[in-house]
This record gives C-alpha cells, structure tokens and sequence, in this order.
C-alpha cells in the first residue's frame, strides 16, 4: 500500500500543528490518519493533490520520494519514565531546533534508561551518557555491515553540525569509521571528550504507556492507544481544542503507534475524563495489548496479533515487561522488540499455489531488544503453532528475570570468535545452524557451514550450498 508521511521532528508536535494537519487530511477526504514506527504521521491512502501553497511548513513525503527521514528521540519519556538526570524535556526541544534541514539519514536521540523509545534503530543513534551534556554515538551507516561506535563522546551543542558533517560524506563506499572520524575532525571545530567506560544500558522492564497517569504533585500525563492505528480526525479536532484551553503545549507521538499529552492539570483531569468517556475511547488496554509493534496498514499482521492476544488472554499467561513485533522476513534483522514472529517469503515457484503461511520466532538475548543480538527460537511455524511458542517463551523470559545484569555496548570490533552462525537456502528458505548441525545428512552439532562439503545440499529442497546466505553470525 502507498503511504505518505508526515515528518514530525522527534515526535512532537504542538496541538495547534496537529490540528493544521487535521485540517489538511479532512480536506483530502480523510476520516482518520496513523502513526509510525519512526514516530511521524501516516495517511492511509497516498496523495499527491495537495496545494503546496497551504502546507506551510509542514513535510510530507509521498511514495515515490526516497528522501525524508524522522528524527526519533526519547523527548516523549521525560518527566514520566525513568530517565538521565541531567536530560531533560528542554535540552531535547534545543537539540532538535538545532536540526534545520530535515535529515536524509535515519537519526535517533535517545536516552538510554527509558525502554519506550528503541536505541539502535537510526543511521546514526546518539545517546546519552553519564557526563552531562556529552553524548555516545553508535553509527550504521546504509551501507555499512555493522553497527560502529565514534570513539569519542559528543557535546550537545555538536550534535546537528557533526550530523551534518556526516551525511555529506557518508555516501562514500570507501569510508570506514577511522576515516570518518577522520574527515569530521579535520572539517569542525567540536568539543568533543574522551570515553571513559563503555555505554551501559540497563535493562527495565517495557512500561505500561496508556491511561491517566500522575505526573508530579498536581499534573497528570495521558497515554492514548487505539488497537487499529486509525485516529478519528474529529476526535483529535476537540483533543487538540482541549489541549489549547488547557495551555497544553506538546503532544507526543511514540513508536508503538500512540501519542502521550503530558501536563495536565490537577483540576482539568474529570474533564478530559468526561470527554474520553462521552467518546467512547478506552484507555484501560491490559499490557499484553499494548506492547506489540505492528507494521503500519497491513492488515494481516494486526489479524494475527489480535487471535495471538486473545489466545494468550484465554490462557491468563503474563507478558509484564515483554514486548513483541510482527513483521515479514527482515534480511537485515533490523528489529526493536524482545520477541519477533517474522513471517516467511513464499518461494517464487510457488507463489501461484494457494498454501498457508509460515512463521519464524526470534527473541533478543536476554530479552532485551537493545543487545541487537537474536536468536532463531522456531522457524517455519504455522500460525495455530505460535501461542505455544511465545507462551514458552513467556516463562523463560520470567526464569531468567534478575539473572543478567546490565549490558555493555562496546565497539564489534573487539569481539573476537564466533559462535554459532546461522545460513539460510535462498529457494526455500531453510535455515542451517551450527548449533544445532543437520541431523537428517548425519551432521554433527558445532559444525560451521563453511566447514561443510561443497556436495552438501539444503535437506528440504536440494539445493546446492552455494545457494545459502548468511543470515546471522552470533559474536562472543
């Protein structure tokens, strides 16, 4: 399906910025917009009809365009999540005024002691250290193979020119991250510091973002959700005319497809409670709703994720602090969520034969998303299969809550042997692991696949071995 975005800087957005873009969707014929993963605004039907004298400033990017990348931050987790000392709502707002043209790369400002809001999933992710106003940078690079760290920490006030810096020499194939640092140093002035220790990122369980929330001594934050990810255009017209009566300034657009209102006051909180309830709107969503992230408009992904729901509902089974994400087969493995249900391309030659789909489940060492780090639990499951599978999965998360302590992120490339590594059969799509070896051609456990016979062949569908891909390689 076409889509077209809505740049929305860092996930924020005035009430009265909202309601211009309400405005515009309404004009197109629009009863509903969605939000994004990378925290921006999807119209459900792509549009190109739009008078660009009345956008103002507001950035669309329609389906043909390449161009245009959200800046994701964490700015919707200050004051109500756990957070950094030293970085608060305000420092976010001045780092992203410092953006002034609309970054081509994927860039995300994060804090690393919040869960809502995923690290690693920009070009070039800066996130918050311990020394106050110096940043991490992990960067990749689009066509990079993995994810590198700048070996410096990064000043606030640095940030958008090094950002800058980098996009403009970063289509160079040649450039490795030396070079890079290189290149940058030569081109800015920058105040930049040594690092001391390596990025610590603890582990919390995923927080619940829905409801009416107490937010300080006479405030209340508000978390709103709607399980299709279409958001009546009317009702957000009187949401956004009682933010301005309630001298709310920002509105905050999340990664799970929701938005949080945070500053409500004290004695305005029955009256935004009167106006949910005469809408109908729910904000009593258990977790095991909330924490799953769907791809926007398509259908069959939110279908499988309300029977997974429902059957983990009917079975009482508790997801407190796990998160899920549906996808279809990702090469990159590009993901932000405890556990993956990804479901399986159809070979080529069999597209035309009507057959039910098949699924593959990943979860993320130590159930933690931000290791980057997956490992393939089942592969090539039908759909009747998974609720058994993620409620096991379910309890080896809580047997192993506690036992693990805070990861470190350093540099790959100080880790030093791999483990196991992971092919897969590009006509049928076959994984060979060599931790587990091929049972059925008399392989043992703990061969690599580059140690087998160059006669080997995929053991569904006989396929010679020069027809596998590596898929992943898990580093020690």
């Amino acid at each position: 399906m076409e889509l077209t975005r809505l740049i929305v800087k860092g996930g924020v957005i005035s009430p009265g910025e909202l309601r211009e873009v309400v405005n515009i969707a309404s004009e197109e014929g629009l009863d509903s917009i969605s939000f994004g993963s990378r925290q921006d605004i999807i119209f459900p039907k792509g549009f190109k009809s739009l008078d660009k004298t009345t956008l103002g400033k507001h950035h669309f990017v329609y389906p043909d365009q390449k161009s245009g990348n959200n800046i994701v931050s964490s700015y919707v987790s200050t004051d109500i999540f756990r957070n950094t000392n030293w970085l608060t709502g305000n420092r976010f707002l001045y780092i992203l005024e410092e953006f002034k043209e609309q970054p081509k790369l994927k860039v995300n400002i994060t804090d690393p002691k919040q869960q809502l809001v995923p690290l690693f999933t920009g070009h070039l992710n800066f996130i918050a250290s311990e020394q106050e106003d110096y940043w991490y940078l992990y960067i990749r690079l689009p066509n990079w193979q993995k994810m590198e760290i700048y070996p410096v920490l990064l000043y606030t006030w640095d940030l958008a020119k090094i950002y800058y810096e980098i996009e403009k020499i970063s289509e160079e194939e040649s450039i490795d991250i030396e070079m890079l640092f290189t290149l940058v140093s030569e081109a800015l002035d920058t105040n930049n510091r040594t690092i001391d220790k390596p990025l610590n990122v603890p582990f919390y369980p995923f927080p619940y973002y829905e409801g009416m929330n107490r937010m300080g001594i006479d405030q209340y934050w508000l978390g709103l959700y709607w399980r299709n990810n279409l958001y009546d255009l009317d009702f957000l017209k009187e949401m956004c005319d009682l933010c301005f009566e309630c001298k709310i300034g920002k509105i905050c657009i999340t990664p799970w497809k929701s938005f949080i209102i945070k500053g409500i006051p004290k004695d305005r909180k029955l009256e935004w409670e009167k106006f949910l309830g005469k809408r109908g709107i729910n904000v009593r969503h258990s977790l095991l709703e909330l924490n799953w992230h769907l791809p926007v408009a398509m259908e069959w992904a939110l279908n499988l994720k309300t029977f997974l729901v429902r059957t983990l509902d009917q079975f009482d089974i508790s997801t407190y602090g796990l998160n899920f994400g549906i996808s279809e087969y990702n090469r990159d493995g590009h993901y932000f969520t405890s556990i993956i249900i990804e479901k399986n391309e159809l070979p080529k030659d069999l597209e035309s034969i009507k057959i039910r789909d098949t699924y593959n489940v990943l979860f993320a060492k130590n159930f933690d998303p931000n290791t980057r780090e997956y490992i393939v639990h089942s592969q090539d499951i039908d759909k009747l299969e998974l609720p058994t599978i993620l409620i096991e999965l379910s309890r080896k998360y809580f047997d192993e809550l506690g036992n693990t302590t805070a990861e470190t992120v350093e540099n790959p490339q100080k880790k030093e042997k791999i483990q196991q590594e992971i092919y897969q059969c590009q006509e049928c799509l076959t994984l060979y692991k060599s931790e587990y070896g091929d049972e059925s051609q008399g392989i043992p456990k703990g061969i690599l696949f580059t140690d087998l016979g160059d006669d080997y062949c995929c053991s569904l569908c006989e396929a010679p071995k020069s027809n596998f891909k590596i898929l992943e390689a898990i580093e020690n």
